[in-house]
């Protein structure tokens, strides 16, 4: 079982990283890009000062080359995409935005923090140093000529980092200009308070339900339950969302749970008792909105694999034998049909990108999923690389996860 544990390992490093080269050769690929927005915006302000249409045709001369090259080199897109990617991944220097400037070859620039950099020339080799000891070069600065447009070109001294996902950097978020990292973590409490509460109560209710259904197989209780499951299964969060909303927070309803977000105005000036029912009231309705979809693949899953045991040799074995139902039942049949919903457990790891963008569209909750949402829709490439990171090692993690669980469950079976 090691040796298995071990292969799965070893083969979710390359599927990690195919699955980044794919998801980031596509987006970057994809046209309407946060450069191309920036394009888009400063033609329609040269064409508004103009007093024209937002037309294209004087927008193009609007934006000199030396800005559209800053453009290309702010977004990163001043080098290949396959430049672009190694530096992604942290495993080729990038230049820091801190430490980029244009210079004129030996003359004095001011870098910042007290730094005065000065580039010289040698046998066409360029080198950093600081102006107090010319010749002396800088650690980690570099010096090159970078196009502008054709026939011209201006000479940038930078410094150099290795900072990519490898490292722990996800870079910097385009439309909030704020480290991606810092906005995951500021939005990740609220999308694991909805996956545990809509984890926690989906499996209670589906496993109740489900056995109920089994036991009661054919039964007028099982095929209304069925119809009722399935008709909720049906019902988009986001609708029954709007729906919720309507009659119970509305005038028009009964207008006695909150109507928007996931705590009130005055919740850092409660006292805990009083911040853990404000919280409990404002997630009354996202929840069951959040979690409506779940309940009929947890439930017709517990009530079939119950079904399937209860047909089993062993259980007749069992009731011939003379042992009483409910423990056949409770402690032989329960033991095996368990299983598969075990097998989903590991897939517990991404309730911390558990979300909904529509549901929380709806509720007007800020958190992971109208986050990464957002950021599809901007292009806002950080954070949408930064989200299918953790897709892919979630996803990855929770399969090993599942296979440790069964066979923890399970001691028959066997991997090899």
């Amino acid at each position: 079982m090691l040796q298995y544990f071990v292969r799965r390992l070893l083969l979710a490093i390359p599927t990690f990283f195919v699955c980044t080269v794919i998801v980031f050769f596509i987006v970057q690929l994809a046209p309407g890009g946060p450069l191309e927005q920036q394009v888009q915006a400063l033609k329609a302000a040269a064409a508004n000062e103009r007093g024209g249409g937002g037309g294209t045709g004087m927008g193009d001369q609007a934006i000199p080359p030396t800005a559209l090259a800053e453009l290309e080199r702010y977004y990163g897109f001043d080098k290949p995409i396959w430049k672009q990617y190694l530096m992604w991944l942290g495993v080729s220097p990038r230049p820091m935005e801190s430490a980029d400037l244009p210079v004129e070859l030996n003359k004095p620039r001011q870098a910042g923090n007290g730094l005065t950099v000065v580039v010289t020339e040698r046998n066409g080799t360029y080198t950093v140093s600081d102006a107090t000891s010319p010749g002396v070069p800088l650690e980690g600065w570099q010096a090159e000529y970078q196009r502008l447009s054709a026939g011209t070109y201006q000479l940038r001294a930078f410094k150099t980092e290795y900072a990519g996902i490898l490292t722990g950097f996800f870079g910097k978020s385009h439309r909030y200009q704020e480290p991606v990292w810092d906005l995951m973590i500021s939005r990740m409490p609220i999308s694991l308070q909805f996956g545990l509460i809509g984890i926690v109560l989906g499996y209670a209710v589906s496993i109740f339900l489900g056995v109920t259904k089994g036991l009661n197989h054919g039964s007028r209780f099982d095929v209304i339950s069925s119809g009722v499951v399935f008709i909720m299964y049906s019902i988009p969060g986001w609708a029954l969302g709007s729906v919720l909303l309507v009659i119970f927070s509305t005038d028009a309803g009964l207008n006695i749970l909150p109507l928007r977000g996931f705590e009130s105005t005055d919740y850092q000036d409660l006292e805990l008792g009083s911040k853990i029912a404000d919280r409990l009231i404002h997630f009354v309705l996202p929840t069951i909105a959040y979690t409506i979809g779940s309940f009929a693949t947890l439930t017709m899953l517990m009530k079939n694999s119950l079904l399937d045991n209860l047909g089993q040799d062993y259980i007749r074995t069992a009731f011939a034998k003379g042992i009483r139902e409910s423990r056949v039942i409770w402690l032989h049949a329960m033991r095996n049909s368990i299983i598969p919903i075990a097998s989903r457990l590991g897939s517990l790891i991404s309730i911390f990108l558990a979300s909904s963008y529509l549901v929380e569209f709806v509720f007007g909750i800020e958190g992971m999923g109208r986050l990464s949402f957002m950021a599809v829709l901007t292009r806002d490439y950080p954070i949408v690389f930064a989200f299918t990171v953790f897709n892919v090692v979630f996803v990855l993690v929770g399969a090993m996860i599942s296979d440790f669980i069964l066979a923890m469950v399970d001691p028959r079976i066997k991997f090899k």
